[in-house]
């Protein structure tokens, strides 16, 4: 009985906003547990006929969109019909935002003739959207109509190189301080171009330098263990 009684209690505070005091709704608890994995992007969960953005979310949504953010229950929420994602998310990525994109994996027709017909629609994260990546059935054009202007979706968001590099100095013959042997590879999602070298850099990192500002790219995906010197022209390079 001690035992049941503390599982029903662990379970209210799991619902329970501590500081508003309410229980969360099925929809906003099933928004927190995919928050939960993907904390760096602004997260769009298919609600229907729209879109609907939660919490901070939903204030960025809010500034960057001009659209209207209001409280509703514990969350802010922002909403966008759900034929007008494609413009949005284009517009969001444009900003600088990674974007997610939660579908439902149910129809509401499936749903009503189900056993589970009064339970919360089951949804997951079907794209996630930068820069480099923006490709996918969500911003395809031929969903444009007459009542979309192409260049309100095109204008703002550069067809451009996604970057990877790694660096490696160790049995560097003839090395000299600062010396390294650096790899990149760069592709372009949308075309299937690939750009690839390895190379040998002194330490001013010249060569690394000439070939990221020929190929301009939007993202750069670095190792987690990067020499300062390399580190600094990038730093460097990304905040121009």
């Amino acid at each position: 009985s001690l035992k049941s009684h503390e599982n029903t209690q662990n379970a209210l505070d799991t619902n329970l906003n501590k500081r508003t005091k309410s229980i969360y709704t099925p929809l906003e608890l099933q928004f927190i547990e995919m928050k939960k994995q993907y904390k760096d992007a602004v997260l769009c969960v298919e609600c229907g006929y729209k879109y609907r953005f939660f919490g901070e979310d939903a204030e960025i949504a809010a500034r960057e969109l001009n659209i209207y953010c209001h409280l509703d229950h514990n969350f802010m929420t922002a909403s966008i019909p759900s034929h007008r994602l494609f413009v949005h998310v284009r517009r969001l990525v444009a900003k600088g935002h990674k974007v997610g994109v939660i579908k439902q994996m149910e129809t509401a027709a499936l749903k009503a003739a189900g056993e589970n017909k009064s339970s919360l629609f089951s949804r997951k994260l079907t794209a996630l959207y930068t820069k480099s990546t923006l490709i996918g059935e969500d911003i395809l054009f031929k969903q444009l109509d007459d009542s979309v202007d192409f260049e309100e979706v095109t204008s703002d968001v550069p067809d451009n190189y996604l970057l990877c590099c790694c660096e490696n100095g160790e049995n560097l013959k003839g090395r000299k301080k600062g010396d390294i042997v650096i790899g990149i590879m760069a592709i372009q999602p949308t075309t299937g171009e690939v750009v690839f070298d390895c190379f040998r850099d002194s330490a001013s990192r010249s060569e690394l330098e000439s070939r990221v500002l020929h190929l301009q790219p939007v993202e750069i995906i670095l190792p987690s263990r990067l020499s300062d010197q390399s580190e600094k022209l990038i730093s460097s390079i990304t905040s121009m």
